[in-house]
Formats: C-alpha cells, sequence, structure tokens
C-alpha cells in the first residue's frame, strides 16, 4: 500500500508542502490549452520554462504567500495558493486536466479552507469557467463583483467575477 504524504487530507486529496519535485508536473499541467482557455489569466507564454521557474521561485521565497501541492490517488493534480492582491487575501488554485470531473477542486479547496482562516477571502474567475465557479460555490464564496482583463491564453478582454467568502464552514465569522 502506498504511504500518503503528511498534510492535511480531505477523502483522498492530500494538500502538502510543494517540493521541487512537483514544479515539473506543474509545468506540464499548464502546458494545456484547453486549462489555458479555462483558466484564462495565465502567463504570456506557457511554454516559456525559464518565466516558469522565475516565477515559482518568486512564489516560493515569498513567506507572505501559501502555497500547497494538491495529491489525488498518490499523484500530484495541482497546487492552490493564497496571496495578496491590492491588498486583500485572495485564493487561487490549478487543477491537471487529467483530474478534472473527480471533485479534487472542491476537495482541495475545502481542505485549505481548514487552515486559511483569513476572511474575508477572496477569488476570481473567468465569467464562462462555470466549473471553476461551482468549486467556489459549493465553498461557500458568494459572487461580489465583477472585473475584466486581459486574457493571455484567449488573446483578448475576458470578464470574471470576483468571489469572497466571509464565513468559515459553520456560517460563522471566525
Amino acid at each position: 500500500m502506498a504511504r500518503r504524504a503528511p498534510g492535511d487530507v480531505t477523502s483522498d486529496v492530500v494538500l502538502r508542502e510543494v517540493t521541487d519535485v512537483d514544479l515539473p508536473m506543474f509545468f506540464d499541467q499548464q502546458l494545456d490549452s484547453t486549462a489555458n482557455h479555462m483558466a484564462a489569466f495565465t502567463s504570456a507564454d506557457p511554454a516559456d520554462r525559464d518565466a516558469f521557474n522565475a516565477h515559482w521561485t518568486k512564489i516560493l521565497g515569498d513567506d507572505t504567500i501559501t502555497t500547497k501541492t494538491i495529491v489525488f490517488g498518490g499523484n500530484v493534480a495541482g497546487h492552490i495558493a493564497s496571496f495578496e492582491r491590492s491588498g486583500q487575501p485572495e485564493v487561487t488554485y490549478w487543477i491537471g486536466k487529467e483530474y478534472w470531473g473527480n471533485g479534487v477542486a472542491t476537495r482541495a479547496l475545502s481542505a485549505f479552507l481548514e487552515s486559511a482562516r483569513v476572511r474575508p477571502l477572496h477569488a476570481r474567475a473567468a465569467k464562462d469557467n462555470v466549473a471553476s465557479l461551482r468549486v467556489l460555490e459549493k465553498c461557500g464564496f458568494v459572487i461580489t463583483g465583477e472585473d475584466k482583463g486581459f486574457s493571455n491564453a484567449r488573446g483578448e478582454e475576458v470578464e470574471e467575477f470576483i468571489l469572497t467568502l466571509t464565513t468559515d464552514d459553520q456560517g460563522e465569522a471566525p
């Protein structure tokens, strides 16, 4: 029987610290054109490994950013992070396309929210990214605003929803 890495466990989804061994999988996952289109707001050139490495070096070196590897069935399924945008805490995640439709994003976000207790917590999703919007809503986020920005993945302006989580799972502010 395979041993699970230490971390937060929700069903068959495990969150653990990001290691250098995870980065090649993250790179491969973000090369998928369908995933890039869905996420919309991606790097200018997903195939630029040097830019990818510089980005992750910056993330992993910043102690104000919390980043976890999402493990599903013993495999690296993606990553999840919280950071500050314009002074407000925000959460983001990426799930490899091969893990879509298995509830991985919902379970990973739920587990992450157990340890990331800061509220309000914000998230963003392209308005047409129905799957990600559903994940966020299942985890208690509500749409609180709208924005738009240039999408590298789509080569055009894309509208997005801003969502906010103001309470914990029991409906109370922490």
